[in-house]
Formats: structure tokens, C-alpha cells, sequence
């Protein structure tokens, strides 16, 4: 992992060690200037002591002989020299012998060297004579303009203040360079090899010592940094160890290292779940050794664990055909089969497992023969979770024993509580029609061209008065099974007849009524006869009505069947094929056969939308109906959007939820009533 510059040590230090010597290189310069101040004052001072000098013997001889001629030619050279502003010779508080004088220099720093310096400075002189007289004459007085010496003093502060700083910076970078020469490049060094260190094997990669620094501070970090990695493997190998030691106690069993209850109820979970998904069977076995008490209280508690362990071994032996295998505590064990087709498959597994113990257990001199009984339930008949499965393995595990021992036992309660219940629908069923609990129910069946309700389908209902409505899936068969179907559809067809008959003398003459029709209805002899009676009962007119058969019903015979879809339609019948498409979907029955409708099942208009095969099968249905010259009926349109698909594929007409739910004829009345006033209103 690489730092961002502006958070790396090295570009901190530096800036740290730049600004430190920038601010140490300012002071210093300062006292430096400040110093070299003093030697330009000093230096005004020792340049007027010189001129002083080297003019006092001719102001001596101009002021003794009094001869101002000779006093003006020597303050002519005097003035030779710049600095030199205003000079004169001559006795104090007395007129001057000679005097000159001109104005201070423009010069363009005065304004920062005079404050400093001075403007002027004046310095004098006495004028006296030989020895052993030193008669006093007068004096000579010069005062020195300090431009030039500020002029100068400004350069050489400028000189002072920039190599100050410079020599300050490059000190600076030096220090830096060695700064991160021993400490930053060495720490970067170490911080690429703890980025290499695997947070699982601490001490698999060790930090290097770094030359030239095996003894110092750094040396002895990566020493105590591998002894701290070191530290840390070993004890997270310990603490891993201790970890998988309570996991193994908690999920398998001390004794004989089988998975223990919460483990196995873990691994049944997920066989379940793969069971439901591939829709396979799973049996769990339960298997309880008989009398093993008397095994314990004969021999021993520690001989009673090496059966259990002798037992587990045995047991394990058949574990390429186990999905799980544990100990459920005590003397039960639990083995679980996955993936099975048929309840014999584990029916052997327990036979097998009985025979196995036929062998005796050799221990020690001792050969002991043990028996078992084995409780068996069924994924999903005798329950749909892991805890049913148990509960209810070793409830008849233990049902067995009481009853006889050694020897296998399915748990059947579901599998009775079920038949128990279909024989009391089967045997209701046959009332239901007496005490008036079967009902129809009509679902309207809209025309695309037309824009209105050309048909109703007839939906049966059973209100049983004790279990509430029963689907029809459930009821249809029972019916079929037992015979009573061709009664019931005997009067579902006279009821569809007679509300088709009310609808059409209240107005609703061009209405056309659908009806299913069992596979034990469509081969039954007498329902050509019964058709064509019923709509010359109920004066209907020809094609009114519209008998539905299932796909797979025509298919377990289609010669026979197509003698029967024959004569009721010569009985006046209009013949449709419902769920189409889930069976075998012919083209060359479908010649074959009478038919004027077909039927999309709705389980393809469902996801039309979102599964292109869903799509494409809708669209080949369509167009088959269209080839053969057959009007193509959608059911389930549930939405729009389906409703605007199916239309624009070409389908005729359609019917589902998107129009109305099923309804009582009394309810659909008031439907077909709204629509014509609405179709009315729009035209």
C-alpha cells in the first residue's frame, strides 16, 4: 500500500527542516547585519580619523600663519573625497580662517541607511604646534556624509541575507538527506515488508535486518517486531486449535467422532433443500440398539463404548450410499439417504444394516451380539423440515420396539392421515351434488375484433361445509376416479345450458358458453346424445356451446377421441382444446382432429413478457391456430401489457383476471350489462 505524498514522513520532515532553517537563516542573517551595522559606523569613524590625519600639518601651517588662501586650498583637498560634506579651520565660537560646504548626496536607500547610520557625521581635530611649545591654533572640523557608507553597508546586508539563507537551505538539505538516509528509508524498507506479511502466517515472513543498523534502535524494532509475529502465530495457532476443539465438541460426538445431533440437523437441512429443488426423495434412518442397557449393567460402561465405537465403524462402511451420518446420543444413531426414487431403496439400506449386525462384536474374549431397530420417515411424505423428520424417525423407532424388535418400520401416519382424508372427500363428493355444495361460477371471454364479451367459461366450485372450498384439482380426479364425475358433469352441462338460455332471453343472444370436459366425459358414450338434448331443451342455437378438452385427455387415444369430438360436434357443439402447449403439441393430431378453438395455457401468457421461449411458444400457437384456420383464445391475461402483446401477435380473443375474476351468473349479468352500456357510451 503506497502513501499519498502529502501524508509520507519524508515530505513532512522537509518541510519541517526547510521552514526551521529558513527561519534559523533569517535570525542569523539579521544578527550578521545588525553586526555589520556597527562596522559601518565604526567604519565612518576610522575614514574621518584618516582624513584628519593626513590634513592636519597643512591646517596647522594655514591657521598659524593665518593665511586663508593656503586654508581654502587645503579644504579643496579635502573635498576630493565624496564623503567628505562640509569642512572649515579656524578657532571655536570665532570666525573660521576657511569654511566649504556642500549638500548631502540624493542617494535612494537614505530613507532605510540614515536611521541606521546617520545622515551626517561630524568629527574635529586640534591644531597645535611643535613641541616642546604645543601652542593651540584652532581646529579642524569635517563632517562626512554616510550615503556612500549606507550604499555600501545595503550590499553587503543583501550579500549577508541571501547566502544566510542559502547556506541555511542547503545545511537544510543535508540534514534531510541524512535524515532519511538512516531513518525514513530504512522505516519505508521495513513498511514494504510488513505489507508482504500474511495476516493468517505472521511469522512466515520475517522482517530482514537492514545493514548498518543491526545494533541501533531500528535493529532492535525488527528484532522485537519477528519475536511479536512470532508471538501472534503462535498464539492464533492456539487459539485455532482451540476454536476446531470446541467446534468438534459442539458438532460431533466425543465418543465416537460421528457428527452429533446439531451437526446432522445441519447437514439435513441442505439435503432437504437439494431434494426439494431436484424434487427427490429423502430417508432418514433412525436406528435405536435393543436392550443395550442390559449390555452395560452385564459388562461394563467402558465395554458399552467399545460397541459404540465398534458399532459407528460398522455403520460407516455404508457411507458411499449415506448423504449424513451421526449419533443422535445414547444408543441411537441416525443415517440419512438422499436422492432415492422409491421408499424400497431405503428399506434396503436398513436391511442391510440389520445384517451387519448379525456378525458378533469381538472384545477382548468377550464375543457380543448386538441388535437394533430401525425407524424410517420420507422426504416430503412424512414431513417437509429437519426436525419432523427426527421426531417422527425415532417416534417409530420406539413404536417398533414396543411392538417387536429387530426389524424396520416406515412411519405411515401422513401417508394413512392423507387417505383417511381423500376417502372422506371421495365419499362427500358423492353428496355434494344432493346437498346443492357444487356451484358454477362464470368467467367472461372478450373478443379482440370485436371489442366486447362473446363468451363465458363454466367453472365448477365445491363449498364442502366442513373444509371450505376445495380446488378443483383436488376434487376433478376423485370424481374421475370413482365415477361420479359423468353425474356431476351431467349437471354442470344442464346448468351452463340453462344460464346460457337466461342470458340469451335477456338480450345477450349472440353469448356462447364454454364448458370443461373430464377425459372419463369426453369417452363416455351417452354425451353426444346428452349434448344434443340439452340445447334443444333449452332451444340454444347451434355452436352456443363450446366443450373444452384437455390436451394430454385426447392423446391416450386420439383414434377414439377423435370419434368423440366428432359427434358432439355433429350434436351442435363447438370443440376448443384447452392448455395447449403442455402437452405433446402435434401439428399432425391436430389435423387430425376436430377442433374449431384453441386454447393458450396460461402458464405461457403469464411470462410472456420476460421468457422469450414463453414468447416464442405463444406467437408458434397463434399462427398454428391461424394455418389451420382455428380461433386461438389466450387465458390468464392478467395485465395489459399481455393484453397488448397477444393482440398485436394476432390472437382472436382472450380471457383472465385483466377482464374479471370468476363470477356468479348473477354478478356476471350486472358484468355484461356494464360492458354494453360501456361499448355503447364509446360508440
Amino acid at each position: 500500500m503506497k502513501l499519498e505524498a502529502k501524508h509520507s514522513l519524508s515530505v513532512k520532515l522537509l518541510r519541517v527542516v526547510l521552514l526551521a532553517a529558513l527561519v534559523v537563516g533569517v535570525l542569523l542573517s539579521c544578527a550578521q547585519i545588525a553586526f555589520d551595522a556597527n562596522k559601518a559606523r565604526d567604519a565612518v569613524a576610522k575614514d574621518a580619523q584618516r582624513i584628519l590625519g593626513m590634513f592636519r600639518g597643512p591646517s596647522t601651517q594655514a591657521v598659524y600663519s593665518l593665511d586663508k588662501e593656503m586654508g581654502m586650498q587645503v579644504l579643496e583637498g579635502l573635498f576630493q573625497d565624496n564623503a567628505v560634506r562640509k569642512a572649515s579651520i579656524g578657532l571655536p565660537n570665532e570666525p573660521p580662517l576657511a569654511e566649504k560646504s556642500r549638500p548631502l548626496a540624493n542617494a535612494p536607500l537614505r530613507w532605510l541607511t540614515d536611521p541606521i547610520l546617520g545622515d551626517e557625521k561630524t568629527y574635529s581635530i586640534r591644531l597645535v604646534g611643535r613641541e616642546p611649545y604645543s601652542e593651540y591654533y584652532g581646529d579642524l572640523t569635517i563632517t562626512l556624509d554616510t550615503a556612500s557608507y549606507g550604499q555600501s553597508f545595503i550590499t553587503r546586508s543583501v550579500i549577508i541575507f541571501v547566502s544566510g539563507l542559502l547556506r541555511a537551505m542547503a545545511m537544510a538539505l543535508v540534514l534531510y538527506l541524512i535524515y532519511h538516509y538512516l531513518l525514513t528509508k530504512p522505516l519505508s524498507r521495513m513498511l514494504e515488508h510488513l505489507t508482504q506479511i500474511n495476516p493468517d502466517r505472521p511469522a512466515q515472513h520475517q522482517l530482514p535486518l537492514l545493514k548498518g543498523h543491526e545494533r541501533n534502535e531500528l535493529g532492535r524494532w525488527v528484532i522485537t517486531t519477528n519475536q511479536l509475529l512470532a508471538s501472534i502465530e503462535r498464539n492464533t495457532h492456539l487459539r485455532h486449535e482451540a476454536e476446531n476443539s470446541l467446534l468438534r465438541m459442539a458438532q460431533y460426538d466425543f465418543l465416537t467422532g460421528l457428527p452429533n445431533r446439531q451437526q446432522l440437523q445441519d447437514q439435513l437441512d441442505k439435503i432437504l433443500v437439494e431434494a426439494g429443488r431436484m424434487q427427490r426423495r429423502v430417508a432418514v434412518l433412525c436406528v435405536g440398539l435393543d436392550d443395550f442397557k442390559g449390555v452395560n449393567e452385564q459388562f461394563s460402561y467402558q465395554t458399552g463404548d467399545q460397541l459404540l465405537l465398534a458399532l459407528a465403524d460398522r455403520l460407516r462402511v455404508h457411507s458411499g450410499r449415506l448423504g449424513a451420518l451421526a449419533r443422535l446420543g445414547g444408543d441411537q444413531f441416525a443415517l440419512v439417504q438422499a436422492d432415492i426414487e422409491e421408499p424400497y431403496e431405503a428399506a434396503e439400506l436398513a436391511q442391510s444394516v440389520l445384517d451387519d449386525l448379525e456378525a458378533p462384536f469381538a472384545l477382548d474374549i468377550e464375543l457380543i451380539q448386538l441388535r437394533a431397530t430401525i425407524g424410517i420417515t420420507l422426504f416430503p411424505e412424512d414431513g417437509d423440515s429437519t426436525e419432523k423428520l427426527l421426531q417422527k424417525a425415532e417416534q417409530t423407532m420406539t413404536l417398533a420396539k414396543s411392538r417387536s424388535r429387530n426389524r424396520y418400520q416406515f412411519y405411515i401416519a401422513s401417508v394413512d392421515s392423507e387417505m383417511r382424508r381423500r376417502r372422506e372427500l371421495e365419499k362427500d363428493l358423492r353428496e355434494a351434488l344432493v346437498r346443492n355444495q357444487l356451484a358454477l361460477v362464470y368467467q367472461p371471454q372478450v373478443s379482440y375484433q370485436q371489442h366486447r364479451v362473446v363468451g363465458v367459461e363454466a367453472l365448477l366450485r365445491w363449498t364442502h361445509p366442513e373444509h371450505g372450498n376445495i380446488p378443483p384439482d383436488q376434487f376433478i380426479p376423485l370424481a374421475e376416479q370413482n365415477g361420479s364425475i359423468i353425474a356431476i358433469g351431467e349437471w354442470v352441462l344442464d346448468q351452463a345450458c340453462r344460464q346460457l338460455r337466461e342470458w340469451h332471453d335477456q338480450g345477450f343472444a349472440d353469448l356462447r358458453m364454454a364448458v370443461n370436459l373430464s377425459t372419463v366425459q369426453l369417452h363416455h358414450a351417452q354425451l353426444p346424445r346428452v349434448v344434443s338434448n340439452l340445447l334443444q331443451i333449452y332451444a340454444l342455437p347451434a355452436c352456443s356451446l363450446e366443450l373444452e378438452v384437455t390436451e394430454t385427455g385426447l392423446m391416450e387415444d386420439i383414434a377414439t377421441a377423435a370419434q368423440h369430438l366428432l359427434s358432439l360436434r355433429q350434436a351442435g357443439a363447438l370443440i376448443a382444446i384447452d392448455d395447449f402447449g403442455t402437452g405433446y403439441s402435434s401439428l399432425s393430431y391436430l389435423k387430425s382432429l376436430p377442433l374449431d378453438k384453441i386454447k393458450i395455457d396460461k402458464s405461457f401468457v403469464k411470462d410472456v413478457l420476460e421468457d422469450d421461449d414463453d414468447a416464442t411458444i405463444v406467437r408458434a400457437i397463434i399462427q398454428l391456430g391461424k394455418s389451420l384456420g382455428m380461433q386461438v383464445i389466450a387465458e390468464g391475461v392478467e395485465t395489459a401489457e399481455q393484453e397488448a402483446y397477444i393482440i398485436a401477435e394476432g390472437c382472436h380473443e382472450g380471457q383472465g383476471w385483466h377482464y374479471s375474476k370468476p363470477l356468479p351468473a348473477r354478478e356476471l349479468t350486472a358484468y355484461l350489462r356494464n360492458m354494453e352500456r360501456a361499448r355503447a357510451v364509446s360508440s
